[in-house]
């Protein structure tokens, strides 16, 4: 999508985001705070109205200008009355920054209206405000990371990824465990899978699956954390241990949900190409042990690549290595009756890298 496009698909969000948030999911009975209706023998009848010149009755006329679309009025209207009542107890002030803020989003200003958000979740947590301030900093985050510019000298210019970054991590810092902090954790963990960040995302993914183990996205999160450790390799002169976290991940997946992961390719075919990978890993490790002098490791690790992936093309070399090097059974291994002392297996948990190895 072009640059213009974006654009205007963001904008249209934004204008999305506060006809729903700002009018429909507004606490209960927000809109029988302008006038109450009762249902009588004669129909609906006006029950109550607010009294002309209450805070609630200000309130209730910024509500309607943003219901109109009239954002300029709304803003200077919320304004004054922040201004009025800034040093006062009303229960209004909470609403009143957060219609502000729906007005600067209404203008194209959601930059601005953060302002008045994070206003609301400071200084009036108990309020029934916050949530409603926390889903709206959401919204703004998640059109950030997707690439949604912010204003700059008038124009939408600025990069704001790093913004919307910061406020998804927020949103699960403020609220943990609720749908809002699930929804920006895995939106969180999409964006760094999207720019290619896949040791942040494999982390990310890591925290929505242990904190929301009954999301309804939990395959489509298990699914993504497996690419994504598997994209961490970048060849065989490169850490691999995230092909290792890849393997337990996969059977582990293949167990839960074995008909998606046949579908989606998470099998055994997989698994194999996961063998042949780690082993050229080992292998680029023994063969740089031997260009060093370091005859002792390097026969330690081509063992280790034999028991370990026996299968595999990598194994099949590192044999034909350990011959040509004289390295099977070498003088500095034999005991003093001239038998061969019998090497010892690694712990199978260790990683596979070498420090200072390429």
């Amino acid at each position: 999508m072009s640059r213009g496009g974006q654009v205007v698909a963001g904008r249209a969000v934004l204008v999305s985001l506060v006809v729903s948030l700002s009018l429909w999911a507004c606490p209960a009975g927000a809109w029988g705070q302008q006038r109450e209706y009762r249902l009588g023998d004669e129909g609906w009848t006006v029950a109550r109205e607010p009294e002309a010149g209450s805070d609630e009755a200000e309130i209730a006329e910024i509500r309607r200008l943003i219901a109109e679309r009239r954002p300029n009025a709304a803003r200077l209207m919320a304004k004054q009355f922040i201004e009025s009542r800034r040093f006062s107890q009303s229960p209004w002030l909470p609403e009143a920054h957060l219609l502000k803020g729906d007005a600067l989003v209404l203008r194209g200003d959601e930059y601005r209206a953060l302002r008045e958000y994070e206003e609301i979740i400071r200084e009036y947590p108990g309020s029934e405000m916050f949530v409603r301030a926390l889903e709206r900093e959401l919204e703004i985050a998640t059109l950030y990371v997707n690439g949604f510019r912010r204003k700059a000298f008038g124009l939408r210019i600025a990069n704001a990824r790093d913004v919307g970054e910061e406020f998804l991590v927020l949103v699960q810092e403020r609220l943990p465990g609720s749908r809002l902090a699930e929804r920006a954790a895995l939106e969180l963990g999409d964006y760094y899978y999207r720019v290619r960040d896949m040791r942040a995302a494999a982390e990310m993914y890591d925290v929505f699956l242990v904190s929301y183990p009954r999301s309804e996205h939990r395959q489509q999160a298990m699914r993504r954390r497996i690419f994504a450790n598997i994209a961490r390799f970048k060849g065989p002169q490169h850490d691999a241990s995230g092909l290792i976290e890849a393997r337990f991940l996969i059977e582990e997946y293949m167990r839960l949900y074995p008909a998606d992961a046949e579908q989606s390719g998470l099998g055994d075919a997989l698994l194999a190409r996961l063998d042949e990978s780690a082993a050229a890993g080992m292998l680029e490790t023994g063969r740089w042990y031997l260009r060093t002098g370091d005859e002792v490791s390097a026969r330690f690790m081509l063992m280790r690549l034999i028991n370990r992936h026996p299968r595999t093309v990598a194994a099949a070399r590192a044999d034909q290595l350990l011959d040509a090097r004289d390295l099977r059974d070498p003088v500095w291994l034999r005991t003093s009756d001239g038998s061969v002392s019998a090497a010892e297996e690694p712990d199978p948990g260790l990683g596979e890298g070498v420090e200072g190895a390429p």
